[in-house]
């Protein structure tokens, strides 16, 4: 009987490897993966202007001020820390209608000039829009040009205007330190968090289509009723579920491998003098800080160990309910709620950071299917512990025992049954059904 096991296995993932959609498939990803890992050097090479100078030429208009404006600009641009932001300024003696007529798209023109109530005004003028980035040091540096005139005007001291346009300070006291999570780590978790666990999310949409559909095209074919006379339908469907999860996780080791040729590749390519934006450096050292690397070491295994369990369980389901179909038209019906299911808890992952001390998202982080999204969530936001998890592991354990259980009965009903009989109809009675 095993060697009848070990052979519909090997049957199954030869059919499931050996393909060309397979390998085409993974050098679409490949390449994909590695081009979007790669892409700031990639625009780079074919001329983009990731690398390239903003120059800002200025006109004074008898304001006396190109200086102090040179020199905010200089400041507020190495303030950022980044070293893709390359802003030149110059002051010129041409008049706006002839720069106008060969301004270039790295070049953007900005007139100052003297207003008796508002002290200074600026027109800036440039072929395409501007960069949020350019434009937000140019906007900051106009500003304090102007503050600076008004202060020198009404005779105010630097130390006066900077006492009155500082922030408030803030003594922030929190009472609960059991959870002394950053306001902001919610934020970082909704957009972090769901980006790494999307390919699970493909994984699983693949998993449940492929154990059913290969389920479906041996009732098509008429080929299940050869199969179930030499093994047992409980082999036949172990067979099926070992078969298709070793290949969604071997797709996933390959999806991770692709990631890190890609980094890889960037980290070679880029030269030491390039820095990661100022933006990803903001959200490294907060997820640092709050310990989120530390806590990686726990929560990684925890959640492979989910992901792993998820799949048996997704695939199970699927294959059962794919017992009572007699085509790819019903089984398309019967998978609609596990997508459903899986797709609400890929959006629950997302929005855990909405739900801060939900008692809601706390259950639902124990319910199976949903727990593999869920929980690893929750716990990088510290709104649930690691025994949590070891929880929602231990019922996602018996509910695979119990639908095992309990399924293995309507499929040995259902894989046979070939009726035109409503498929949830097939199902209860197969469910009610002493022939086992």
């Amino acid at each position: 009987m095993n060697r009848k096991f070990l052979y519909l296995t090997k049957v199954s993932l030869r059919k499931k490897f050996k393909t060309k959609w397979f390998v085409i498939t993974n050098i679409i990803l490949a390449v994909a993966i590695i081009l979007l890992l790669n892409i700031n050097s990639i625009v780079s090479f074919f001329g983009g202007d990731f690398d390239s100078k903003t120059n800002i030429i200025v006109i004074d208009n008898d304001t006396d001020s190109y200086t102090l404006f040179e020199k905010n600009i200089e400041s507020y641009a190495s303030s950022l820390n980044d070293d893709d932001m390359k802003i030149t300024v110059k002051k010129t003696d041409k008049t706006a209608k002839e720069l106008k007529e060969d301004l270039k798209d790295d070049e953007i023109l900005v007139e100052l000039n003297s207003d008796n109530t508002e002290y200074l005004k600026a027109k800036v003028t440039s072929n395409e829009k501007i960069d949020t980035l350019t434009y937000q040091v140019l906007s900051q540096s106009l500003n304090s040009t102007k503050t600076t005139i008004a202060m020198a005007i009404n005779n105010i001291d630097a130390t006066t205007l900077n006492n009155i346009s500082s922030p408030v300070t803030i003594d922030r006291v929190v009472l609960n330190e059991d959870n002394n999570v950053d306001e902001n780590m919610g934020l970082i978790m909704s957009s972090v968090f769901p980006t790494i666990i999307l390919p699970f999310f493909m994984l699983t949409m693949i998993l449940i289509q492929m154990v059913g559909g290969e389920i479906c095209e041996e009732k098509t074919t008429r080929s299940m009723e050869i199969i179930i006379s030499n093994v047992s339908p409980k082999q036949h469907l172990m067979s099926k579920i070992l078969a298709s999860n070793i290949f969604v996780i071997v797709q996933g080791l390959l999806l991770v491998v692709y990631a890190c040729l890609g980094l890889l590749i960037s980290t070679n390519m880029l030269s030491s003098s390039m820095a990661l934006p100022s933006e990803v450096t903001s959200i490294l050292d907060s997820l640092v800080s709050q310990g989120f690397i530390e806590k990686l070491i726990y929560v990684i295994p925890l959640t492979l160990i989910l992901i792993v369990l998820s799949f048996l369980a997704y695939s199970i389901v699927a294959g059962i309910l794919a017992s009572m179909t007699v085509n790819m038209e019903d089984f398309s019906q019967l998978q609609t709620p596990l997508v459903f299911i899986s797709l609400g808890g890929y959006y629950l992952a997302m929005m855990a950071g909405m739900f801060n001390g939900s008692l809601l998202i706390r259950v639902l982080s124990y319910v199976p299917f949903l727990s593999s999204f869920v929980s690893p969530s929750l716990y990088m936001m510290g709104e649930i512990g690691l025994i949590d998890i070891v929880i929602s592991i231990v019922i996602l354990i018996l509910f695979i025992y119990l639908i095992l259980h309990f399924g293995i009965k309507v499929y040995k009903v259902g894989i046979l049954n070939y009726s035109n009989e409503k498929v949830w109809s097939k199902f209860f009675k197969a469910f009610k059904s002493k022939d086992v």
